[in-house]
């Protein structure tokens, strides 16, 4: 039975094999090593679930209908965009008649700005109304595309709403396309 218990660490210890290292840095050559694409497809397709959850949570669909930097009140829907993020798309909704949304462009430096304003509603009653220069003068009206020519750098506001010359939907899904 000693006998035994003496043979098992020899055992142990002549089972236990430790990898041969060799010097390289006197070779001039590169050595590459190569993971399985299944280790990658498994991490791929892990992260993908990962973001799938994430795009699904409750609050992520709270904050991508609702948006960062906005408010509402009074039928009036204020959206703030640093002009630094151009070009942009905003994606916006009117649910009840008479809505106007601003979009604030915060520290515009171009000379000039393009918009657009896009929906798949049939008959929708939308158009650029006004546009608020850095200088606090007021320009407009307009129809669903601008290009206009700004004087000054600083904060523009472009006023988006139904058009009192026209009839039609004033409710429905629309997006802003800002240049």
């Amino acid at each position: 039975m000693k006998k035994s218990l003496l043979l098992i660490p020899l055992i142990i210890i002549s089972c236990k094999k430790d990898p041969a290292v060799t010097d390289m840095s006197q070779k001039d050559s590169t050595i590459v090593t190569e993971t399985p694409d299944s280790v990658y497809k498994a991490d791929s397709v892990a992260l993908r679930k990962k973001d799938s959850i994430i795009n699904n949570a409750p609050v992520t669909k709270e904050v991508l209908q609702k948006g960062v930097m906005r408010s509402e009140k009074e039928g009036r829907i204020v959206r703030t965009v640093d002009a630094a993020q151009l070009p942009v798309t905003i994606g916006e909704e009117f649910k009840k008649d008479g809505q106007e949304l601003i979009l604030k462009l915060t520290n515009f430096e171009q000379s000039k700005i393009n918009a657009k304003i896009s929906t798949k509603e049939k008959d929708f009653n939308i158009r650029f109304n006004q546009i608020k220069l850095p200088n606090g003068d007021y320009d407009g009206p307009f129809g669903r595309e601008l290009t206009y020519e700004v004087p000054k750098k600083g904060e523009i506001w472009l006023i988006i709403g139904k058009s009192n010359m026209a009839s039609g939907n004033t409710k429905g899904h629309f997006t802003v396309s800002i240049e």
